[in-house]
């Protein structure tokens, strides 16, 4: 993909699927911010995240939207995240087999639990068990309802299944 063509770029995935890492090497190599739709969802606070209003995740968003250049990573495909994907020059859906993610997620926990890998959350045996839950809810549900929803811009969607693509993507 080519940098100068490409300043507003919305990642798709599941838990798990690479969109942070992605997200974090697009914006180092293109000079672009990027941002977790997580942390539109959730004011992040040492004393307890906070579930933002509507309204407030509404303005968020949309002020990210207006910005010249963007990055936006992130699980959600409902209707308040439509925008990211109309605006999106290029929409990258990450698509490591099912396997591969569920390896990602304990790994994950572990990194966090030593300390090696740094999370938004408290990192709790409840929230390692709910990524399982998610990671199947979005095979079974997520990325069906994602190509039934967005398919119209199937000129803009790039799926990404393996490191060899990815590599390709990167120009690499």
């Amino acid at each position: 993909m080519q940098e100068s063509a490409v300043k507003k770029i919305r990642i798709i995935g599941s838990v798990g699927s690479g969109k942070t890492t992605l997200a974090r090497k697009l914006s180092e190599e293109w000079n672009i911010p990027y941002y977790e739709l997580d942390n539109v969802v959730w004011d992040r606070d040492p004393a307890g995240d906070r579930r933002r209003t509507e309204e407030e995740r509404a303005e968020y968003l949309d002020a990210i939207l207006k910005s010249e250049a963007w990055i936006i990573e992130g699980v959600h495909n409902e209707e308040w995240t439509a925008g990211s994907f109309r605006e999106a020059d290029a929409i990258v859906f990450l698509d490591p087999a099912y396997s591969v993610r569920t390896y990602r997620i304990i790994k994950r926990f572990i990194m966090q639990k030593l300390g090696r890998e740094k999370a938004h959350y408290k990192v709790t045996y409840e929230i390692f068990l709910k990524m399982f839950k998610w990671n199947r809810y979005f095979e079974q549900n997520g990325k069906p309802n994602f190509f039934k929803n967005y398919s119209f811009y199937n000129d803009k969607i790039i799926v990404l299944k393996n490191r060899r693509q990815l590599k390709q993507f990167m120009g690499k």
